[in-house]
């Protein structure tokens, strides 16, 4: 098996096929959709009939222990399929959020420390970056004060090697940043 067969081991231990192909994965995402749908409706369904049970059993007598059965019956059939239904969807719930939920708050919450999480550390890795640049700067300033040859040499010898990489990326059809280049099929 090679690595463009080789399944990928996800989240609560589900596979995800591994392709390259983007026809595949937009044809995933729309058959994804779908299921998401379906399984929506048999919810909708579910709790419609949950509704009809509700109003059978509180104004029950004799004469209506057939219409019982058939809507218990009726209910065990859909939560059934909607079991079917929800095992062909691939959907990820963070644990967080179900305790979120468990605890009767809004699971919004959980995004927006996630998105606040994310900021925050963002903001820290600028930083350090910055700094960094500013220490480089200021390097190549005092070498060229103290060793201004070797510091010519230097940066003669980025620009080449720069110059060389992008002749190669260019070659590959590799973008400078890493991702390929994808050609039109018109």
């Amino acid at each position: 098996m090679d690595s463009s067969q080789n399944p990928a081991v996800g989240g609560n231990g589900t596979l995800i096929s591994q392709t390259n192909d983007t026809t595949a994965s937009a044809a995933g995402a729309n058959d994804s959709m779908q299921n998401l749908n379906q399984v929506s409706n048999s919810i909708q369904k579910t709790l419609g009939l949950i509704h009809q049970l509700y109003l059978t059993v509180s104004t029950f007598n004799a004469a209506f222990q057939m219409p019982l059965l058939q809507r218990i019956n009726g209910l065990v059939a859909e939560l059934d399929n909607m079991v079917k239904l929800a095992e062909k969807c691939n959907i990820q719930v963070p644990m967080e959020v179900v305790n979120l939920i468990d605890d009767g708050k809004n699971p919004d919450e959980f995004t927006r420390d996630i998105i606040n999480n994310c900021i925050a550390k963002n903001q820290i890795t600028k930083g350090k970056t910055d700094a960094l640049k500013n220490f480089r700067k200021h390097l190549l300033e005092e070498l060229e004060q103290n060793f201004p040859d070797e510091v010519e040499s230097f940066r003669e010898s980025r620009a080449a090697s720069a110059a060389e990489l992008k002749r190669l990326a260019q070659a590959q059809s590799v973008l400078p940043n890493g991702d390929v280049r994808v050609k039109s099929e018109h």
